[in-house]
């Protein structure tokens, strides 16, 4: 809500003068009597206390016009956007592999799987007008959340993700095949995939390198992520002796990931932590930035009727009641 003429508030200064005026007037009026000490013997009338009262009306009243001045005002704000958004599928890897547990959130060590759907909630949250979808992969992949600006909807298909959901193999090449599919027809200002993997693949029917060039025609750029350490990773098994972590041998194909990036335009990240993790997301949603433009209208309705009213009937009373029951002479 706000006031149309917010300067009429200095108005409200006539309310102290009022009071003043009438504690001014007080006791100067008189009636001539030949003796008065009978009238000190009488209890003082309930109407002469209340008579009190009409000031407060006529204060109230007062006060009640200053805000009608004022024209108070509530306002309903429509917001416009108008943007040439990305589209963007989040090709996230499901496989065996995201067991390891060389990441850490708040000094707690988690799979690879926890960490990224932590850090790309966080991406989502920035891209507040991009359609985005998300293909989950490990020996097959499939469309997780199609394309779409309800990202409430792509949020809780995010939660649901499971390590060995898609299988606990790698096929790199149908995540990008599947992303592609999604992606092809659309006509928007930029369509991206990030891809993010911890192993190499082996599986699909399609190379990752066929589908990286079945990308560029479509005018599709893939940024790829590399994600966990090289060498061994702990996994958290169970034994005779109850849960401990054994440390295997993990196997990152970071050439075919600089390759399939290199081929679309795209880029390639390494990301060995949370925090670096984070930094790679955060790099790509300030490349992929989207211009928006934003139309704001407000329509304002008139508030002045609702004290207006309340007004001239405290004022009507208080006139009324100086001139019938608390009517004083002279």
């Amino acid at each position: 809500m706000k006031f149309a003429h917010p300067w009429f508030l200095v108005l409200l200064l006539i309310l102290p003068y009022l009071v003043f005026v009438q504690l001014r007037s007080k006791g100067r009026s008189w009636i001539r009597f030949p003796s008065v000490h009978r009238f000190n013997a009488l209890k003082t009338p309930q109407t002469v206390v209340l008579r009190h009262g009409l000031l407060g009306l006529r204060c109230l009243a007062v006060f009640l016009l200053v805000l009608v001045l004022m024209r108070p005002q509530l306002g309903n704000s429509t917001t416009e956007i108008l943007s040439e958004g990305v589209d963007i599928v989040l090709a996230v890897d499901t496989s065996g592999s995201m067991r390891a547990m060389d990441f850490e959130i708040e000094g707690e060590r988690v799979t690879r799987l926890n960490v990224v759907k932590n850090v790309v909630k966080d991406f989502i949250e920035n891209r507040e007008v991009d359609r985005i979808g998300m293909v989950v992969f490990g020996a097959e992949a499939f469309t997780q959340a199609p394309l779409t600006l309800d990202h409430g909807m792509v949020f809780s298909f995010l939660e649901r993700l499971e390590i060995g959901m898609a299988g606990d193999a790698t096929a790199i090449g149908s995540a990008i095949g599947t992303a592609v599919k999604r992606l092809k027809d659309l006509k928007s200002k930029s369509k991206i995939v990030i891809l993010l993997t911890d192993g190499r693949s082996n599986a699909g029917e399609i190379t990752p390198e066929m589908a990286a060039k079945i990308a560029k025609t479509y005018n599709i750029k893939i940024y790829t992520i590399g994600a966990g350490t090289l060498g061994q990773a702990p996994f958290l098994v169970n034994s005779i002796f109850g849960k401990r972590y054994v440390y295997q041998p993990v196997d990152l194909d970071e050439e075919t990931l600089q390759m399939v990036a290199d081929t679309t335009g795209g880029k390639y990240f390494r990301a060995t932590d949370t925090d670096s993790l984070k930094e790679v997301y955060e790099q790509i949603d300030a490349m992929e930035k989207t211009e928006v433009k934003v139309k704001k209208y407000t329509e304002y309705t008139e508030l002045f009727p609702w004290f207006l009213i309340p007004a001239l009937f405290f004022l009507g009373l208080e006139i009324s009641l100086a001139n019938t029951r608390f009517r004083k002479i002279p």
